[in-house]
């Protein structure tokens, strides 16, 4: 579901309830900016033709706990004319636990939920719209990042000592009390570890801080959602983490944050028992309200698919068989195309978009095509991974010929870095083919009758003398008739085996590339 508008007052009712180190009534002065923000906001709803019923504006711990929470939420609705929905505490964990679910294709693991005031932990398994947390709800901690930073700073050397000892006691704790189940705690110790899936305004700060301080330099997806690190990339950024204020996105507030917020993954780290991998999150309690408003239907939709839906070809059942031949079949060993790229949700996405950039001059449609998953048309789709926006790119950038200008050079560079060699070579192979079946079927319309105009086999074969016992080369077979069409074969093979030559594979000579032998068919005859 796209965003039509969104906006952010610089507000922090937790900070303005301890302005003088202690716990105070919301100020006045505060309250007035709270009002003014929401008439705006309103003003803003009723140009987009909002209805005033539809509109829901929902408080959170901050709210709950201040002194003058009656009369702030009173002089809310004074002056908008809004009730403001107060969530209570054991189903604010869960509602932000959806906002995270809404983030992900599928989710396993531990999700967990920093705010200013309190950090919530919970499990969750989310597969095709069906959310599973823990029957706790999730449990809550006071170590939010606003909350973390000023104990921190009224505390001694021992007194950080003493509050490390009791956040790992709690978080410990709380691992067994939110019973986790027995085969997800299984898939975690054979994955070797858990995966974190983390949300909210502290954790999203620190994984613009990783992405600063990434191997890959620039990192290409300045996009937090769908960001990913192993656990050691986590860990070895910690030291690293200190002078922050020109970093992208992060505010001098949240700046400020990040000793108490590096406090605070050094305690979780050490007591949650293995971690493998953790992912970064946008949503959170606002669209975790959306999404459990929606029908399992809708929740159930693959968001790559979803988002690519709107530009799909007349044809697109019968132009995805003709791709998805195209795909070896799996041997199980290092020549395999990874599994992301060649999934049925990325066929089809591959489709979807295989004439999206048709219309745009031929000199940057291979460039419009590798950056439409990042600022192009798909910037604003929810839910899609860093992975899924870098194969999708890198193979819709081959499709219309890879050739990009000097200024997006470095860009596909750090794309191809992402993706890694493997991924990024058969993400070449897959353009390549994209890019036949579009000279093949310009429109996109494959005519009644027509269906096996284009008939494509690949099989693999040994390697050549020399190569690595392991090594593998393909075998493609393009049948096609050819009537009408004379050379257009001919062409889309050649241009396949360039793909093959080792001066084309990822990283040159000695890089990673499989040979690629072709043999034309003519369909004429049969016909």
């Amino acid at each position: 579901m796209p965003t039509v508008y969104q906006d952010r007052s610089a507000i922090s009712l937790y900070d303005a309830q301890y302005e003088s180190g202690k716990k105070v009534a919301i100020p006045q002065a505060v309250i007035k900016d709270v009002r003014t923000a929401l008439l705006q906001f309103k003003r803003t709803c009723e140009d987009f033709q909002v209805p005033h019923d539809r509109v829901r504006v929902v408080a959170t711990e901050a709210t709950r706990n201040a002194l003058n929470s009656q009369d702030y939420r009173q002089q809310i609705q004074t002056a908008t004319g809004w009730t403001v929905e107060m969530l209570p505490k054991e189903e604010e964990g869960r509602i932000g636990a959806l906002g995270v679910a809404s983030s992900f294709g599928s989710i396993r693991g531990l999700v967990l939920d920093l705010g200013g005031g309190s950090i919530q932990m919970t499990w969750m398994v989310s597969e095709n719209a069906e959310v599973k947390i823990s029957p706790k709800g999730s449990v809550s901690f006071p170590y939010g990042a606003a909350a973390l930073m000023r104990r921190l700073g009224e505390a001694g050397i021992q007194s950080h000592d003493s509050l490390h000892k009791e956040m790992s006691a709690n978080f410990e704790k709380a691992l067994q009390d939110l019973e986790i189940p027995d085969d997800l705690t299984k898939a975690a110790d054979a994955e070797g570890g858990w995966t974190l899936y983390l949300s909210g305004g502290g954790f999203r700060g620190w994984g613009y801080i990783l992405m600063s301080l990434h191997s890959i330099s620039p990192y290409p997806i300045p996009i937090i959602n769908g960001f990913q690190v192993p656990k050691s990339s986590f860990l070895t950024t910690l030291e690293s983490s200190s002078d922050q204020d020109e970093t992208f996105r992060i505010s001098s507030r949240r700046a400020s944050q990040v000793p108490a917020i590096t406090f605070l993954i050094k305690v979780l780290t050490q007591s949650i028992p293995s971690i493998s991998q953790i992912h970064f999150a946008q949503g959170g309690i606002r669209e975790g309200l959306l999404f459990s408003s929606l029908p399992a239907t809708i929740r159930a939709q693959h968001p790559l698919v979803t988002a690519t839906q709107p530009y799909a070809p007349p044809s697109t059942a019968a132009l995805f068989r003709i791709l998805e031949s195209s795909v070896p079949f799996q041997k199980q060993n290092s020549s395999d195309p990874p599994p992301t790229l060649t999934s049925p949700e990325m066929l089809t996405s591959i489709v979807n978009l295989l004439y999206a950039h048709a219309s745009l001059p031929k000199d940057i449609r291979a460039a419009a095509a590798l950056r439409s998953s990042t600022t192009g048309l798909l910037a604003n789709a929810n839910g899609l991974s860093h992975v899924d926006r870098c194969s999708l790119a890198l193979v819709l950038c081959e499709r219309w010929g890879g050739d990009v200008s000097p200024t997006d050079e470095l860009y596909l560079a750090k794309m191809q870095e992402l993706a890694g060699p493997q991924a990024a070579w058969w993400a070449k192979y897959l353009g390549g083919i994209a890019a036949g079946i579009g000279d093949v079927f310009p429109a996109g319309v494959v005519r009644e009758g027509e269906e096996g105009l284009v008939q494509i086999t690949t099989e693999w074969t040994d390697a050549d003398e020399g190569k690595s016992a392991s090594a593998s080369a393909l075998f493609l077979t393009i049948s096609m008739v050819t009537e009408g069409r004379e050379g257009m074969l001919e062409d889309w093979l050649e241009r396949m085996e360039k793909k093959g030559k080792k001066k084309n594979w990822i990283g040159g000579k000695d890089g990673w590339g499989l040979k690629v032998t072709t043999l034309a068919k003519n369909l004429n005859e049969a016909r």
